[in-house]
């Protein structure tokens, strides 16, 4: 599979080929949504801004939903149950690095010896489309994660090179979509400018890690008392904001809803998130994370260490979405790690 350059004039034409056709499946590209970005069906390339910093929703929306019916029933002498399983053919397009890690670690935690179908069959159908991020988020630190290029995960990744995109093609399908485009070969200069292009971007982080990322669940193992979860747990406001934007959080909550016929339901899932006061609570009444500072502190280890522990990935990404939805200003791990460190 040989690496390719592809004009923005081109690239255009290419991703209104794919709307039209949908040979792809339906297209889904990066847009405006008023001064902020966010994903969604494009009508035309004229809608797509590949120049964004952020989205306000990560991708994993398309794989796992906000809401899914998982099955229906009936009730009664002849009970039935129906599983739901969702299956969609996806083209998304502007897929930053820092998202595409999420999604890998999605991967990890919906696969093994009993896959998620309804996870996979969205997943497997998707060709994902990345861009390098060139403008990082003020709140962002994902060059100190390593999260800010990726060499996987994704069927074709863009970089701005000005006039043209550098096409890196990372799959046996993405050489086979981009094969339909107008492209040429990329030489060793353009693979040069590019390799500038993302060192340039990387300068541009505002937030860093005091650390290494390897050095977190270690970190963690050192300060489970600090009084830094006790102090940042202060202000906050059990809100969620912050789990509700992340793109690792993978925790669902399942949910019955009766008809009111009371002859049949439906069973569904829904996002959940650790840091919203009833996310620990049992059948008994017992809640196990009562107290706030309880949740603020186990959202860091499981993003520094029991992922890690578990999967092999962080669960941060450095993306700063967090830090960016949270009325209090306490959600960056990165400012809590940072302040462990200090007072380790």
């Amino acid at each position: 599979m040989q690496n390719r350059v592809i004009s923005k004039k081109d690239l255009a034409g290419f991703v209104d080929d794919l709307i039209k056709t949908k040979a792809a499946g339906e297209v889904i590209g990066i847009k405006a949504q008023g001064n902020k970005f966010n994903f969604g069906p494009l009508k035309s390339s004229g809608e797509l801004r590949l120049d964004y910093d952020v989205s306000l929703l990560p991708p994993k929306k398309y794989f796992f939903p906000q809401m899914e019916t998982v099955l229906k029933y009936e009730v009664g002498k002849s009970p039935m149950v129906e599983p739901l399983v969702g299956e969609q053919k996806l083209c998304i397009i502007g897929v930053h690095p820092f998202d595409i890690r999420g999604i890998l670690l999605f991967d990890a935690v919906y696969g093994g010896k009993d896959p998620d179908p309804n996870y996979f069959l969205k997943r497997n159908k998707a060709i994902i489309i990345g861009v390098d991020c060139l403008t990082p988020n003020p709140k962002a630190f994902a060059a100190s994660m390593g999260t800010n290029i990726t060499d996987e995960g994704f069927d074709l990744m863009l970089t701005d090179l000005g006039g043209d995109y550098f096409v890196t093609v990372g799959t046996s399908k993405g050489d086979s979509l981009i094969g339909k485009a107008k492209t040429k070969d990329a030489t060793p200069a353009d693979l040069e400018k590019r390799n500038k292009v993302r060192k340039d971007a990387e300068k541009k982080y505002k937030v860093s890690l005091k650390m290494k990322p390897d050095q977190i669940p270690g970190l963690l193992d050192a300060t489970w008392e600090s009084k830094v979860f006790t102090d940042k747990a202060a202000t906050c406001f059990s809100c969620g904001s912050c789990v509700m934007v992340c793109p690792t959080c993978v925790c669902f909550d399942v949910q019955d809803e009766m008809s009111l016929n009371l002859k049949d339901g439906e069973r569904y899932r829904r996002w959940d998130g650790c840091m919203l006061t009833q996310f620990a609570s049992v059948a008994s009444g017992e809640n196990f994370r009562e107290h706030k500072e309880q949740r603020f502190r186990h959202r860091m280890y499981r993003k520094g260490k029991y992922l890690v522990e578990r999967y092999k990935y962080l669960g941060c990404v450095g993306c700063g979405r967090c830090a960016i939805a949270c009325l209090a200003e306490i959600a960056s791990p990165a400012e809590t790690y940072n302040l462990l460190k200090e007072v380790k």
